[in-house]
């Protein structure tokens, strides 16, 4: 219906259309299409998103299963995963539901059969929400003294295909009898004494090794990767006759080293690398040269730039808000709200934002341990200006500014969109920058190099949004901003009291980019980013 309409709707939102007078378009369907166009979402659909299961969406890739029918397997037979559908087909169950039938059926066991969609990347939170419980579990197990998470998930990438992990126990331990018949899983691929491959319900698929204590680092080493980072690794091996693998480093047949990743990299010359820059992207060079940064950690962080209360589309008050941030040991926290632009999140015009400041010089009155700071989510509009007048503007300690919509515009415009709000004196942070949902909305094209360059040149920064559908800047644009001198803000955008711990999510993809805490404005005192942010 509307995919097949010979006009733009998202041209006809911009042009102030009314869309309802189009065939088979009515008010409400109107009023979702005009905030999809101007926000890039819909909060019933992130709300719905919030109570479904994060395996649903893998059934409506199927032909024939859209959200009605996907609702109904899920809510009349508790199906929640592919292999639950199969199952479900196979005994004849799915036919008796109502707008099913035999031939329904029929087609959804061939669908399966045939189906041959990508493998599915899991976004960190998704990742570990379904990694950590699986390790709680193995470390409960008798004689197990270590589990640890390899892979992709220990390198931190934004998201994850699979779950490496390993494990050191006592001989005897019945950790693999156990892993098998962990709860989640859905299938055992294989079963052997020292290695099992399981799928879980959610479709992810996990590998189990057990490994000897003289072995450990360097199946660490081996399992964390990646692949051209060890590759890299034993040529170098080689060079100075040594052979690494997962049971260790061998010269000749002697195992010289393995016990520790340090011995590891040890042997061919090299100090510990932190697992998030082992991706072959110049991490060698440097530590051979004695070079490699001081990341960032979580602790280096004072305080939080980016959150919602509910005066938007966040679930908490200022002082919920504030609390919390206490607790984490924070000595600020911005109150960013989103403005007027955003009408979906119920957006502050001037007056309610007014409001909110007054609001905030009160709790500042009374709260004691940590500073609330006066900011919002200020929206970039089409031409470039912000969306609040700049005497308002003029009463926040800051700004995160950003694109919440048109982000289809060609590169040179979306690039010229940001640069020209940038020159406004009261910009002072550019909030996910490229507007990416992961697995969900591509990134706006933009000429991020000019975007840092001048950011760095006008005493701007750019956000590492930590948001695990977001993680905005990507780990390469972190990069690119150390190698130009441009700071960074890691925000939680948190929109209640418990997501303010995704600061962490953030915290991780700026040390895939290489970020140290000097890099990173908040990580500063309250004194000090008062005077940074001064333009």
């Amino acid at each position: 219906m509307i995919r097949g309409h010979p006009h733009s709707l998202a041209d006809l939102v911009q042009q102030k259309a009314d869309l309802s007078r189009l065939p088979h378009i009515g008010s409400a369907l109107a009023e979702k299409i005009q905030t999809l166009v101007k926000t890039g979402s819909l909060p019933a659909l992130e709300k719905a998103k919030k109570r479904t299961p994060i395996a649903l969406s893998a059934l409506m890739q199927l032909p024939g299963l859209g959200p009605k029918r996907v609702r109904v397997l899920y809510h009349e037979l508790g199906i929640r995963s592919l292999a639950d559908l199969e199952r479900a087909a196979r005994r004849g169950r799915i036919r008796a539901l109502p707008g099913f039938g035999v031939r329904t059926e029929a087609k959804i066991l061939s669908e399966l059969q045939t189906s041959t969609g990508q493998e599915r990347r899991f976004n960190r939170l998704e990742a570990r929400e379904l990694a950590e419980p699986l390790r709680r579990f193995l470390q409960r197990q008798v004689g197990v003294k270590r589990v640890t998470i390899a892979g992709s998930y220990r390198r931190c990438r934004d998201t994850v295909g699979d779950l490496d992990i390993l494990v050191t126990a006592k001989r005897g331990s019945p950790v693999i009898r156990e892993f098998v018949a962990y709860d989640e899983v859905r299938d055992v691929v294989s079963q052997g004494t020292t290695r099992s491959t399981v799928r879980l319900r959610s479709g992810i698929q996990v590998d189990l090794r057990v490994v000897p204590e003289a072995s450990y680092g360097a199946a660490l080493y081996y399992f964390t990767g990646s692949r051209a980072h060890n590759i890299a690794v034993r040529r170098m091996a080689l060079k100075r006759g040594l052979k690494i693998n997962e049971y260790g480093v061998f010269k000749a047949e002697k195992r010289v080293a393995g016990r520790t990743e340090e011995s590891v990299f040890a042997s061919v010359g090299l100090p510990w690398i932190p697992p998030e820059l082992r991706e072959n992207r110049g991490e060698l060079t440097a530590a051979a040269k004695g070079n490699l940064p001081q990341l960032v950690q979580l602790n280096d962080i004072r305080g939080d730039f980016h959150c919602h209360t509910r005066a938007s589309d966040g679930h908490n008050s200022i002082r919920e808000m504030a609390e919390t941030a206490r607790d984490l040991g924070y000595e600020y926290l911005a109150i960013s709200d989103h403005s007027r632009q955003v009408r979906v999140a119920h957006g502050l015009d001037p007056e309610r934002l007014s409001q909110q400041l007054d609001d905030i010089d009160r709790l500042n009155d009374e709260l004691r341990d940590i500073v609330i700071l006066k900011s919002c989510e200020v929206d970039i509009l089409k031409n470039g200006s912000l969306d609040l007048p700049d005497k308002l503007l003029a009463r926040l300690d800051l700004t995160v500014c950003a694109l919440h919509y048109d982000l289809h515009l060609p590169r040179k415009q979306q690039t010229e969109r940001v640069l020209k709000a940038m020159q406004n004196r009261y910009f002072n942070i550019l909030a996910h920058p490229t507007g990416r949902l992961i697995n969900e909305r591509p990134p706006c094209d933009l000429d991020m190099e000019r975007i840092l360059r001048a950011a760095r040149d006008q005493g701007c920064y750019l956000e590492v949004n930590a948001q695990p559908l977001r993680l905005d800047l990507t780990d390469e644009a972190c990069l690119l901003a150390r190698e130009i001198g441009t700071g960074v803000a890691i925000g939680s955008d948190a929109h209640s009291a418990d997501t303010l711990n995704f600061m962490q999510f953030g915290v991780d993809q700026a040390r895939r980019g290489w970020l140290s805490a000097h890099d990173v404005l908040n990580t500063r005192s309250l004194q000090a980013v008062r005077s940074m942010l001064v333009r």
